[in-house]
């Protein structure tokens, strides 16, 4: 009697039905290539990687028994209609072109008239094969290889393969769907997980703390006054800082972890309160507090071009993806948003009487939305392309804006010391909360940041950086250092277990992890 009526259960929860193991075993083993390990497995367990009903109608449709075909089909439990009708449709189009191709037409009309026309499959695919029939009449096809017939029978079996439900059929590569799920529950659940590298079926995975930045390994001093934002470029090669010392500095990220001083970017007149990358990472925008925005080359450190005028006040800016154009609010009412070219002309603005003032703005990576923060409590996500809008409330002052790598989702600040997530599509009805750093009256910005924009950082006004997993509300590590306010902090894109930070204390703090960490960490 077939081991299929004496079900046993594997594993130490008895979760795991033997026979439906082994049946996966097979078929992995086939489809790695190891065909004679799978027969002698099949044959030593009785257990075959088809369905019995399976392998008949495949022997049926592989000698062209069609009749038998059909009954066997119709013998298959549990099909939904929708599926019956389509596998039917399937082996009687097969049936019909093969008549047709032996010659017998009057056959093959009354199958189509008679069964074909019977199936609930649309009108549109009945209409297409009896097109497809009035052609090859016309056209008077020879005679096919018998070799032509075969594969044409091979590939109706894959159809179908597709489109039957298990017991009947296992969807493919059934055994390597299950790891890999296995291994992604895993990973999700590892509040540490930081890394791209492969992980190990021998071991349950759990990664460390030290698989993310929570030591300081360098401190950066050459600002003279407190310093109010960085950002890592995009290809995590450079570091920007901006401080109330009317200077923005760009750093080079060298090979072995550490940061070197490039260029001191002198022009502005007042504190440079915002940078912004290219996303080519050859041009840098600084932005002037209640000042105008600079344009400068990375490479050499030169002045390419200013942009507005000192009755312009520049709250934020940001790149739209061909770094060719960018777009700038103001926190002046009424003078809204600008989008310029790289030398200044004027694409397009928002702006009137009914414009509030802009606190922040972001562009998402594919250009299609431009997302801005008004009158410090409203989130406006526009969609350039259609100008579709959408406005989301918060009961609470925002004071910066975040994008994820991935464009689907973003962070703002609000002085009730939370960081609230939202996703960018629209189909969250609350966002995700962020709490445990502290923030009520400065500007205090966060990131996202680690493998996959899985982790959050943001500063505090009680002079640590926080980090959060995405998937807990509170933190996961909350790092000391700075002596003052930590006014921004910035994730490198490229190397996850890189972490930059900027206070009032007139210094940018590089965080790694712990095994990174020399004896001691001194100033540069």
């Amino acid at each position: 009697m077939s081991s299929e009526n004496f079900p046993t259960f594997l594993g130490s929860k008895r979760l795991i039905k033997k026979q439906e193991f082994v049946r996966v075993i097979v078929q992995c083993l086939y489809s790695l290539g190891y065909g004679k390990s799978a027969s002698c497995l099949e044959s030593e367990s009785g257990i075959s990687h088809k369905s019995v009903d399976f392998e008949l109608m495949e022997s049926q449709i592989l000698s062209g028994d069609w009749d038998d075909c059909i009954q066997t089909l119709n013998t298959f439990k549990d099909l939904t209609d929708d599926t019956r009708a389509l596998a039917l449709f399937l082996i009687f189009k097969q049936c019909i072109l093969e008549y047709l191709n032996r010659g017998d037409d009057s056959l093959a009309l009354t199958v189509l008239q008679k069964e074909v026309s019977a199936l609930r499959v649309g009108r549109e695919k009945v209409h297409n094969l009896a097109n497809c029939i009035l052609y090859m009449k016309e056209v008077e096809l020879g005679k096919p290889e018998d070799n032509t017939v075969c594969e044409l029978r091979k590939k109706l079996l894959q159809e179908l393969k597709k489109l039957l439900p298990p017991p009947y059929v296992l969807p493919e590569r059934r055994l390597e769907h299950l790891v890999e799920t296995a291994i992604l529950a895993q990973i999700d659940s590892c509040m540490y997980h930081n890394s791209s590298d492969a992980v190990s079926l021998f071991v349950d995975h759990v990664c460390g703390r030290d698989r993310i930045p929570t030591d300081t390994v360098q401190i950066l001093t050459e600002h003279k006054n407190e310093v109010w934002f960085v950002q890592f470029s995009n290809n995590g090669e450079y570091l920007a800082s901006s401080s109330s010392d009317c200077t923005a500095i760009i750093w080079k990220v060298l090979e072995n972890g550490k940061l070197a001083l490039k260029h001191t970017l002198q022009s502005h007149q007042n504190p440079v309160s915002f940078v912004a990358w290219s996303p080519d990472d050859t041009m840098l925008l600084t932005c002037g507090n209640v000042e105008v925005l600079k344009l400068w080359d990375v490479e050499t450190g030169t002045l390419k071009h200013t942009f507005g005028n000192l009755g312009f006040i520049v709250s934020s800016c940001a790149w739209f993806p061909d770094s060719k154009e960018l777009v700038c609010g103001s926190s002046d009412p009424e003078k809204g948003i600008y989008m310029w070219d790289c030398n200044g002309n004027e694409i397009k603005a928002w702006r009137g009487t009914r414009m509030p003032k802009v606190m922040d703005l972001a562009v998402t990576p594919d250009g299609e939305n431009l997302i801005s923060i008004f009158s410090e409590k409203e989130i406006h996500i526009l969609n350039v392309r259609t100008n579709a809008e959408r406005v989301i409330s918060e009961g609470h002052s925002i004071t910066s804006l975040s994008i994820s790598g991935d464009g689907k989702f973003f962070i703002v600040n609000l002085n009730s010391q939370e960081i609230h997530l939202w996703d960018v599509a629209g189909k969250w009805e609350k966002p995700m909360k962020y709490t445990g750093h502290k923030q009520n009256k400065y500007v205090i910005r966060s990131c996202f940041g680690g493998l996959n924009s899985s982790f959050i950082a943001s500063g505090s006004e009680n002079s640590q950086v926080f980090i959060w997993s995405r998937r807990n509300s509170w933190p996961l590590e909350v790092l000391s250092g700075h002596s003052m306010t930590v006014n921004c902090v910035s994730w490198n894109p490229t190397r996850p277990q890189m972490l930059a930070s900027a206070s009032d204390d007139n210094t940018v703090r590089i965080w790694g992890p712990r095994s990174n960490l020399h004896n001691n960490v001194k100033p540069h």
